[in-house]
């Protein structure tokens, strides 16, 4: 129960016992003194009657207080209110904006200095982060380089190489190969959350995008024997960078199939809904459990089921595709059902004209 009820509760049951006793006062002094008293002396009821409606007048006065009593409490409950509706609106990336110093309740105003010295706090960790982790990325891409290169390269002029030796060298290639996508997905989301991931705003044709992907698609489930469907393309444009529109798609898409189950589906759409863009893609896998769905946008974040599958993967992939979503202005949705589909929704504006 929130304080303002728990207030409104104890202001009503207190008023409530307020006006029983008026009540019962009414009775006394109205009926049962004016009858004993006009038995013991008939001339004095009159003058009795206006002492006893003065004394009762005084005593209705009891609700008049209490409720502008309440009426006050509520009023100083207000600025709490207020500070918490700001408090909800804080998250990550707004954490250096302070909560205003009303000067009005000096309570609430100790209360909003110390959450500003603990937001002011937490911003300076999550730079620190942001901070190590583009550096961290950006000295990891040339040693990654260079292990590639040295590897194709014995690759290359070495064809005295036993079978054996070659598909140890391809193995490293792979995950030299994972670790510099890894660094590049992290490189991406650091930028993006510092705000230097610029991006190159145009009007795209989506439903072109869409279609290409759709094909790209194909491609990637045939080896999973899986079955994909393009519903509905309608010829659809936004604003947006056509780099990151790709990428956002091949990322969905290849969730779609890696987290499928063999001999599956993948349906995905493209349509014009209330002036947005809505792109829809489903696929039947084993789904995801709340828990982890509630987190399925961070970063690292995979189920278990995809650790026991050994399927391939960082957890960034929904990461990225929700910021690129952001940075263009749109909003991404992920539903699952257990042993049923899983469904990813992607609404964006429509580009004018």
């Amino acid at each position: 129960m929130t304080l303002r009820r728990q207030i409104d509760v104890r202001y009503a049951g207190v008023a409530g016992v307020c006006g029983l006793l008026i009540l019962g006062l009414i009775h006394h002094e109205f009926f049962v003194e004016p009858r004993l008293h006009c038995a013991s002396c008939p001339k004095a009821s009159g003058w009795m009657l206006w002492g006893e409606i003065a004394e009762v007048l005084l005593y209705a006065m009891m609700p008049v207080v209490l409720g502008v009593g309440w009426w006050l409490m509520r009023k100083t409950l207000v600025p709490i209110d207020a500070l918490a509706k700001r408090i909800e609106h804080i998250h990550a990336r707004n954490l250096h904006t302070p909560l205003p110093i009303t000067g009005e309740i000096e309570e609430v105003d100790r209360l909003a200095e110390v959450f500003n010295a603990m937001t002011a706090r937490l911003d300076q960790s999550f730079r620190q982060v942001q901070d190590f982790t583009l550096h961290a990325s950006h000295e990891l891409k040339t040693p990654l380089t260079v292990m590639r290169a040295e590897l194709e390269t014995v690759l290359r002029d070495s064809p005295s190489l036993t079978s054996g030796r070659r598909d140890w060298i391809h193995g490293l290639l792979d995950e030299v190969q994972r670790l510099t996508k890894i660094v590049d997905a992290l490189t991406l989301l650091a930028k993006g959350d510092a705000g230097h991931a610029n991006l190159t705003l145009r009007p795209v044709r989506f439903g072109n995008l869409v279609r290409e992907n759709y094909e790209d698609a194909l491609i990637l489930a045939e080896p999973h024997r899986l079955r994909v469907t393009l519903r509905e393309c309608e010829n659809l444009a936004v604003m947006g960078d056509p780099h990151r529109l790709r990428q956002l798609l091949l990322n969905l898409t290849d969730n779609a199939i890696k987290y499928n189950l063999p001999g599956g589906t993948v349906t995905m759409s493209l349509r014009e809904v209330d002036g947005a863009a809505l792109f829809e893609i489903a696929n039947t896998g084993q789904g995801v459990p709340s828990e982890i769905g509630a987190r399925v946008f961070d970063q690292f974040v995979r189920g278990d089921n995809a650790r026991r599958r050994g399927v391939e993967g960082s957890g960034l992939g929904l990461s990225i595709a929700r910021w690129i979503v952001q940075a263009h202005n749109g909003t991404i949705r992920f539903s699952s059902v257990p042993d049923g589909e899983t469904t990813v929704v992607v609404r964006m504006p429509l580009a004018r004209g």
